[in-house]
């Protein structure tokens, strides 16, 4: 009888410890990385451009030992965040880094029009994604065929072509993809889309303008490059 006590103790004693091994595992520094597409079709992109991550440690006293359930868009969340690795075209930053559901992306193209500017972009996990999709604002101003003034973003996996296999990573190549191939044919900034068909020359003259923190239709442009 005392020996059964005993393996019944020593089993209840074991779970525990495996369970905080398990709890422990999931916190701490999380660096990964995406890259951007090669293809109009931004659901079956392949990457190349690479995108770094930084999050920090968990603090334990802010949870508060509390179990909160995670919603389903949490727990995907993490999945796809798990999966990133180092680069340096975009990095995202959690402001909480107990929050998943809510941060930040900052793309810097390495070529094209906006070169070596760097753009904020706010991100918000909805609690049922992946069924349904981030939303997505820019926080720079910028002149854009694709981005409006108001920071909403024109891309198509954000809307109609949105399906549940496809995850954060594909958000982000996409956001990619719009610094190096705007599509004037799927516009919101629809000034900027008809002078990017008719006359690339003096749109590049208007980009550069705004990059360096000029006027443009009375609005006023952060100064992104020297």
């Amino acid at each position: 009888m005392l020996a059964a006590k005993r393996k019944k103790a020593e089993a209840a004693a074991k779970a525990k410890k495996d369970a905080e091994e398990a709890a422990a595992a999931g916190e701490g520094d999380i660096v990964g990385s995406v890259s951007s597409p090669q293809k109009n079709d931004m659901s079956s992109a392949k990457p190349t451009a690479k995108l770094s991550l930084f999050m920090k440690k968990k603090d334990k006293k802010s949870e508060g030992g509390s179990s909160k359930k995670r919603t389903p868009g949490e727990i995907r969340i993490q999945k796809d965040i798990a999966e990133l690795d180092g680069g340096n075209v975009a990095r995202i930053e959690f402001p909480n880094p107990n929050d998943l559901t809510n941060f930040q992306v900052f793309v810097k193209p390495e070529t094209g029009y906006w070169k070596d500017a760097t753009y904020q972009f706010d991100v918000a996990i909805p609690p049922h994604y992946p069924h349904n999709p981030p939303k997505i604002t820019c926080k720079t101003m910028i002149y854009h065929p694709n981005i409006n003034l108001q920071g909403n973003v024109c891309l198509n996996i954000l809307r109609e072509d949105w399906k549940p296999v496809l995850d954060i990573n594909a958000v982000i190549y996409g956001l990619i993809y719009l610094f190096y191939e705007p599509n004037p044919s799927d516009p919101l900034n629809h000034e900027a889309a008809e002078l990017l068909r008719k006359d690339v020359n003096q749109f590049k003259l208007l980009v550069n303008r705004t990059l360096r923190g000029g006027m443009l239709d009375g609005n006023h442009f952060p100064r992104l490059v020297k």
